[in-house]
């Protein structure tokens, strides 16, 4: 009877996991918290969609996730504004700017935090992690804290009673040398990850994405698995 009593009330977790090493990462810290982990990815038009994809599904492999979501969001190609959904916006590879990039996607993680809403409302998850960082990012006002506080209290004032739901950020505060460090502690796959804006094939190694993503494995003193052009 015990037994039967722990699966049902096993904690579990939505991992929004976008198949980058931040979203992968935050996976591995809520398995690390004993978490029941339902992961969802969202194809919305990027242009390393088919890339990213991959990086998801191996990911979910090596974390033994059985309920995953692959969700199709096509409006984002529509709406555009974005370097990452529309193909007439070239990608920045002068390096990072000040102010909002090109690459930013309006609105994308909370749109994403309320389809995951339901999904964890369905599951009845207790917890949404996201690899959101703030500190070391990009400049999206989609990663911070204040962002994400209010995400979640509008969350919880829009689901049922019952449903009491947290954001769980690991690494807002992190750069990306912590995000490698931690990531090898956790013998996180980070050759299975994707980061770049640009390509599928082999990492371009000039994107915002990229120059960060190999700033944080040099200041580790570790080399990066993926290839890069």
């Amino acid at each position: 009877m015990q037994n039967n009593q722990s699966k049902v009330f096993r904690k579990k977790a939505v991992c929004i996991l976008s198949g980058g090493m931040d979203s992968t990462l935050a996976s591995y810290i809520a398995k690390k918290e004993d978490y029941d982990l339902i992961a969802v990815h969202f194809n919305y038009g990027q242009r390393t969609e088919h890339k990213e994809l991959e990086a998801f599904r191996n990911i979910c492999i090596e974390l033994n996730i059985k309920d995953k979501y692959e969700i199709n969001i096509p409006f984002f190609t529509q709406i555009g504004a974005s370097a990452l959904t529309d193909s007439s916006i070239d990608i920045p590879t002068d390096g990072l700017e000040e102010g909002v990039p090109v690459t930013y996607v309006p609105f994308r993680n909370g749109i994403f935090l309320s389809i995951a809403t339901a999904i964890a409302e369905k599951h009845e998850a207790s917890a949404l992690f996201i690899g959101v960082v703030q500190e070391d990012s990009s400049g999206y006002p989609d990663c911070t804290d204040t962002f994400i506080n209010k995400m979640q209290s509008a969350m919880n004032q829009g689901t049922k009673e019952e449903t009491k739901l947290e954001i769980i950020t690991p690494l807002v505060h992190m750069t990306k040398e912590q995000i490698v460090k931690k990531s090898l502690e956790l013998n996180v796959p980070l050759k299975y990850t994707w980061s770049c804006y640009a390509n599928e094939d082999k990492a371009c190694g000039v994107c915002d994405s990229c120059r960060l993503r190999l700033k944080g494995f040099k200041l580790a003193g570790v080399k990066d698995e993926v290839e890069y052009i």
